[in-house]
């Protein structure tokens, strides 16, 4: 009997911890190929803009909010949205924008 019940609890330990890969292996591509997407999508998104082709707005609020910034680069989206590269003395950084000049909030 003590035989019994032991192999039972082995058998079923057993298929716990199969199942318990099982389900680890099928979630882990799902969610490397969910944020390698988010990353294509972020890095694909802008595409390089000439500093002339930046509004007059959108070099205004620059001015106005950063006077000692260097634009550096500037890229736009689909949206009319201005991602702009900056140097602020030692420290550079990218600020985004839209085509009024409103400041966005990149996550």
């Amino acid at each position: 009997m003590k035989k019994l019940i032991l192999s039972a609890a082995i058998v079923l330990g057993s298929l716990t911890t199969m199942n318990a890969q099982d389900q680890a292996e099928n979630a882990t591509p799902a969610a490397e190929a969910t944020a390698t997407e988010q990353v294509a999508q972020a890095t694909t998104t802008y595409t390089e803009i000439k500093l002339e082709e930046v509004p007059a707005a959108v070099t205004e609020a620059l001015k106005k909010a950063f006077p000692e910034a260097i634009l550096k680069k500037a890229s736009v989206n689909e949206k009319k949205e201005y991602q702009l590269e900056v140097k602020v003395g030692e420290k550079e950084g990218a600020l985004y924008a839209d085509e009024t000049g409103k400041w966005i909030k990149n996550s």
